[in-house]
């Protein structure tokens, strides 16, 4: 008598991969890559930078913020810059002052030159804004 094995391949594994959750797919081509992939080996993806849950500072808030001259760059996370912005207004204020005496007052506009240097770069300078602790989602 003649014995015969049928193996079925269509039918689903017996026991799951152990290491599956430990897995994500590469959101371009869907190879199965570690968790903590930083870039996909068989297609061009790569982790952008980390981003907060509450995003990133506005850049528009910080350039109505730098109306008060620093305030802007504390807003966006650059304390050192922010107060030396603010105290760069003191020696600024004092020449557009002499400035506005000298000119019958019209030296006054010289200080909108200042603070628009002061809002084109707290428009420009990256964030430093991040989350006090790793954002865990949604938990029930």
């Amino acid at each position: 008598m003649i014995e015969m094995s049928v193996e079925y391949t269509d039918a689903p594994t017996t026991r799951p991969e152990p290491d599956a959750a430990d897995k994500m797919p590469c959101p371009y081509c869907g190879h199965l890559l570690p968790k903590d992939a930083q870039s996909c080996d068989r297609c061009d993806w790569t982790r952008p930078a980390t981003e907060t849950a509450e995003g990133k500072a506005s850049d528009a808030v910080a350039v109505i913020l730098s109306v008060i001259p620093g305030l802007g760059h504390i807003y966006k996370g650059h304390r050192l810059a922010g107060f030396l912005w603010m105290a760069g207004a003191v020696p600024v204020g004092i020449f557009v002052f002499l400035a506005a005496i000298a000119s019958a007052g019209f030296g006054i506009g010289l200080f909108f030159f200042y603070l628009i240097a002061v809002m084109l770069h707290a428009y420009a300078v990256d964030d430093r804004v991040v989350t006090p602790k790793e954002d865990e989602g949604e938990e029930y």
